[in-house]
């Protein structure tokens, strides 16, 4: 479902990359005034990393599966640069997580899923003639990190048992806290809907897919992670959606 999604994205920012260009002369026929604005807000943005390699091991523990879609928050804004018509910079970031924990053979287990991006966005708003609809085609160039916290514990930790643990050669208890974490840079094209409800303020809708550019994991302390399942990655396509505040013309 994915990968249909992904190839259905690239099919449409194509489609209007392609059409830009004749939108534009016919534009510049009629002399119609380019796009401006400026504005911040809040995006709430759904992920759907694929966490079939998590799950096959979270169940041997005695867990539920993690969701397969992770809810993040973040925010972000754009200005258009006015030197190249209907152009607008700006940078985006959002972050969130996903976890199942249960206690099994009176053990508290939790394996906690987080997943986040930040970068700098380039879009191109279409200049098509709806009123209070700004369509942008774009990416956001930056990076980002997805993570891997494992737990087993009991409660009421002792202090000396927590420094025994790593003081001492050999198992000394069955606590245990693992990290693994894949940083990456990324490329992300994008699609993106903004209706202006007011000159100040607006809505949107929009979404596009995550291309990493680093596979490799480590675990604790930037330890080498070897024989990660092939399928684990921090490709994801993305659905974003969004309070804009500030100053719109279209």
């Amino acid at each position: 479902m994915l990968k249909n999604m992904k190839k259905i994205l690239i099919v449409v920012i194509i489609y209007f990359a392609i059409s830009t260009h004749i939108n534009a002369q016919e534009y510049d026929q009629v002399g119609l005034v380019s796009r401006f604005g400026i504005s911040a807000g809040v995006f709430p943005v759904w992920v759907f990393p694929d966490l079939g390699p998590i799950n096959n091991e979270i169940s041997k523990m005695g867990l539920n599966n993690l969701s397969s879609s992770v809810f993040t928050l973040g925010g972000g804004g754009y200005a258009y640069i006015m030197l190249i018509d209907n152009l607008r910079l700006g940078g985006l970031g959002f972050g969130g997580s996903t976890s199942e924990k249960k206690i099994v053979n009176g053990f508290h287990k939790e394996v906690e899923y987080s997943y986040g991006i930040g970068g700098l966005t380039v879009e191109y708003t279409l200049p098509i003639n709806i009123s209070r609809f700004a369509i942008s085609v774009g990416a956001i160039i930056g990076a980002g990190s997805a993570e891997i916290d494992i737990y087993q514990n009991k409660s009421n930790l002792p202090w000396d048992v927590v420094w025994n643990d790593v003081q001492q050669q050999g198992k000394t208890t069955d606590n245990i806290n693992r990290k693994l974490k894949n940083s990456f840079f990324t490329f992300a094209p994008t699609l993106n809907v903004d209706i202006a409800i007011t000159r100040f303020m607006a809505i949107r809708l929009g979404g596009g897919y995550i291309y990493t550019l680093n596979r490799d994991w480590k675990v604790d302390n930037d330890i080498d992670l070897k024989g990660v399942p092939s399928g684990l990655n921090s490709d994801t396509f993305f659905i974003q959606t969004g309070l804009l505040f500030g100053f719109f013309t279209f």
